[in-house]
């Protein structure tokens, strides 16, 4: 972004951003739970390579959502204190506050991710019979 939002708008945002990774922390369940599936059902260890390799992912997925959580939810209090003030986010305090990188850093995440659960759900389309 080149110029800074409105306030309520970038708060709709984070607000926006962290329910969706609530969401993709029940993915994360979700896919573990087929995970625990494939390895009952095959005892290849290739099978089991994999499922390490999905598990170590879906570890640091949730490591990286609860990092991306916790900003958004402080640069979203930090804009509520804005709005009681009534003032505007202006460039300055947007970069300031670093609104920039914690949104990129969200793209990132949400790529990685969708490209992740695609990969996974391919992997149980292979090993769960």
């Amino acid at each position: 972004m080149t110029t800074a939002p409105s306030v309520m708008k970038l708060h709709l945002y984070y607000r926006l951003f962290i329910a969706e990774m609530n969401s993709d922390i029940n993915i994360l369940r979700i896919f573990d739970d087929y995970t625990k599936e494939i390895v009952t059902k095959n005892s290849d260890p290739e099978i089991r390579k994999g499922v390490d390799y999905f598990k170590l992912n879906f570890i640091r997925f949730r490591k990286e959502i609860d990092y991306l959580r916790d900003e958004m939810h402080v640069k979203k209090m930090k804009l509520l204190v804005l709005t009681k003030e009534r003032k505007l986010l202006d460039t300055k305090t947007f970069k300031t506050d670093n609104h920039n990188e914690i949104l990129k850093q969200y793209k990132t995440y949400k790529k990685n991710f969708d490209k992740l659960k695609k990969e996974f759900i391919r992997y149980v389309g292979k090993n769960l019979h």
